[in-house]
């Protein structure tokens, strides 16, 4: 086993190392650019891994663009989707895989992970998640905590996890930068970050920033001192924008370069529309208030994550398209979560906003088909009717949408890139399983075939005889 993966991660190694209401009015944020300051110092090194022509034939194909095929056909070759419907052209020699009676879906992507910076074995050592040391730490950036060996990882891919989003933790007002990965073995976070994707900003509000910190004798300590806390960063993130783009406008003169502040280099580019900010909340007052902030400042809220009382400002976040990264049935484990109801997505989707299903946990990712299942039951039971083709854009094209990855991945459409999963049956009955899962058309995992299921270097361990 972990010379099979270790033989994959070489060959990669060798190959080449909308749904929403109308925006709200207030400040418009800057126009998107390349920060005028340095290039990026942590690029992606993703190389997709070594793959071949392949027909998948036979299955249902759910498209999540609308269209859900019967006894369909995909076609994936250099590591995109080539062709999709009911029968397909392809090449001599390419390989057929015989899904008769599977479903075909895009590959699942979580909005909010800790995998890599809260790995497993879930020990002292390992909690990377949160630099609680300041209620502001902008200036941090996740991927500097992930853990490539952390086996959750190899356990999300086999419930059909193809990218998802890390985030810090929510200790802090504004926690750092969150990073969208392939999820691929490799021996680098950087080896794994999907080419492209723009940075999250992950902020918190609520119960915990003032926890950490009120027990500390320090601020906040109210929610009250949350929200001046976050003021005073957007302030201090403007007046330093303003430094740069001026001295952009005058030609970069050397000798009245601004000083950096790594900080304020990561809220300035939020500023400026380059970063996403992924924005912790569970009450419907919090998530208002939180508008208001964005709307003083002249920033977006891409999504609010785990909005336990989302149904209650559905309409908020229609307007200003902000999708929700929300759980099917998780609540009452504080006091801000109490007033969850199991319609809550399926109520965010009716108001025309991006329902989007999330784990935010190393169990829940292996099994958010069934999560998504749970919320579909909840909505029609409320009379919501929802069609499995929209439940299916909570796992993937809504979720690609909220990470900014949207004309990549999501959707089984040609030119998007070839992340797909064989399911045993309908994935959204409890019974089914990926079978097979593909990112950028290579064949990453195979329930079937124990050298396609990657097994961490960590877990093999140093036992005498153990190789696999």
């Amino acid at each position: 086993m972990k010379r099979a993966l270790s033989a994959l991660v070489l060959a990669a190694a060798a190959a080449g190392c909308a749904q929403g209401g109308k925006p709200a009015s207030g400040p418009a944020p800057a126009t998107a650019s390349q920060s005028p300051a340095t290039p990026v110092p942590f690029p992606s090194t993703y190389t997709p891994f070594p793959s071949r022509p392949t027909l998948i034939r036979g299955a249902t194909v759910m498209t999540a663009a609308g269209e859900i095929i019967p006894n369909g056909q995909l076609l994936m070759a250099d590591g995109k989707i080539v062709a999709v419907g009911a029968t397909v052209d392809a090449p001599a020699g390419v390989t057929v895989v015989d899904a008769t009676g599977k479903f075909v879906t895009p590959g699942i992507i979580d909005t909010h992970s800790h995998l890599g910076a809260y790995p497993s074995p879930g020990v002292p050592a390992h909690q990377d998640g949160n630099e609680s040391t300041d209620p502001v730490t902008a200036d941090v950036w996740v991927e500097h905590s992930v853990w490539p060996q952390d086996p959750g990882f190899a356990r999300a891919l086999a419930g059909g996890i193809t990218s998802l989003q890390i985030l810090p933790g929510s200790a802090n007002l504004i926690g750092g930068r969150g990073v969208t990965l392939k999820n691929v073995p490799a021996r680098t976070a950087q080896a794994m970050k999907f080419p492209g994707a723009p940075y999250g900003l992950k902020m918190a509000c609520g119960e915990n920033p003032k926890r950490v910190y009120g027990q500390r004798n320090r601020a906040p300590s109210t929610r009250m001192g949350n929200v001046a806390g976050y003021r005073a960063a957007w302030i201090s993130a403007e007046r330093y924008r303003q430094q740069w783009d001026a001295w952009e406008r005058q030609g970069r003169p050397a000798d009245r370069m601004p000083n950096r502040d790594l900080e304020m280099e990561t809220l300035a580019e939020v500023l400026r529309g380059n970063i996403l900010v992924q924005n912790h909340c569970y009450r419907a007052d919090e998530m208002a208030q939180m508008i208001d902030i964005a709307r003083e400042f002249g920033y977006k809220i891409r999504s609010f994550h785990h909005g336990v009382e989302a149904y209650k400002i559905r309409d908020l976040m229609a307007r200003d398209s902000i999708s929700g990264s929300l759980w099917a049935d998780w609540w009452g484990f504080k006091m801000e979560a109490l007033d969850g109801i199991d319609a809550n997505l399926a109520l965010v989707h009716d108001a025309g906003a991006r329902a989007v299903v999330h784990s935010d946990d190393d169990g829940g990712i292996q099994r958010l088909n069934q999560e998504a299942a749970k919320a579909i039951a909840a909505g029609r039971r409320a009379g919501i009717q929802i069609s499995e083709n929209d439940a299916l854009r909570w796992l993937t094209a809504n979720a690609a949408w909220t990470l900014g990855i949207e004309d990549r991945v999501g959707t089984l459409e040609p030119g998007k890139q070839a992340d797909v999963v064989i399911w045993s049956g309908n994935p959204f009955s409890v019974y089914s399983r990926a079978e097979k899962v593909f990112i950028d058309g290579a064949l990453m995992y195979d329930r079937n075939d124990r050298s396609r299921q990657p097994t961490m270097d960590f877990e093999v361990g140093i036992l005498p005889g153990r190789t696999n």
